[in-house]
């Protein structure tokens, strides 16, 4: 039995590991790298947020900023405007990842109660808008943006007003917020984390 000239093409292909495009073209891969990334520092009283979009050669900030509570509100009333808050950035920025700063010791129980308490409302938010949501330590935050595990807040800021070409320095919890965000853009896009823990 004969063959056609296609077919014979087509064994030809074969036989030399070529194969046509159109048999085996797969589907594009989704980016790896998350390209709008929220950063959260939770506290009762002022939970940071940065919003951080990856561009080159500087990454763009979209949002940056302190969720304050005054000291006359009950805990609940706090928690409830953390998260909504944070929905409404969401909503209006739309990142593709949350990072929230790791637990760390607490010698004051209550205090760190009370964090937790925060943190929990700002990864509900995070969570209902079905995002990854990763934790990254404290000193390993700082130790990636600073260069020292034990770093001041003041010089996360100022590191953080340089990486990002801010005019003006940000606030303390607002530059730990981009600070995690620019963070975890770094280690992302040079090798997989091994400083960040996802939630």
């Amino acid at each position: 039995m004969g063959i056609s000239p296609k077919q014979f093409k087509q064994l030809q292909e074969r036989a030399s590991g070529k194969r046509r495009a159109s048999s085996t073209a797969l589907p594009a891969a989704k980016p790896t790298v998350d390209q709008i990334i929220l950063g959260i520092d939770p506290s009762l009283r002022g939970t940071g947020f940065g919003i951080i979009e990856l561009a080159r050669p500087v990454h763009k900030t979209l949002a940056q900023g302190t969720i304050k509570c005054p000291p006359a509100w009950e805990k609940s009333r706090c928690l409830a405007l953390i998260a909504q808050s944070l929905r409404d950035k969401i909503k209006e920025f739309a990142p593709t990842v949350c990072v929230i700063e790791g637990l760390f010791f607490a010698q004051n129980l209550k205090t760190a109660l009370t964090m937790g308490e925060a943190r929990g409302a700002a990864l509900v938010a995070a969570a209902e808008a079905g995002l990854d949501i990763y934790e990254i330590a404290p000193r390993k935050m700082k130790l990636a943006i600073v260069g020292h595990g034990a770093a001041q807040k003041d010089a996360v800021a100022r590191m953080v007003q340089r990486m990002l070409n801010l005019e003006e320095l940000p606030a303390p919890d607002a530059a730990d917020a981009l600070a995690l965000a620019l963070a975890h853009a770094q280690e992302n896009a040079h090798s997989p984390l091994t400083s960040r823990k996802k939630v």
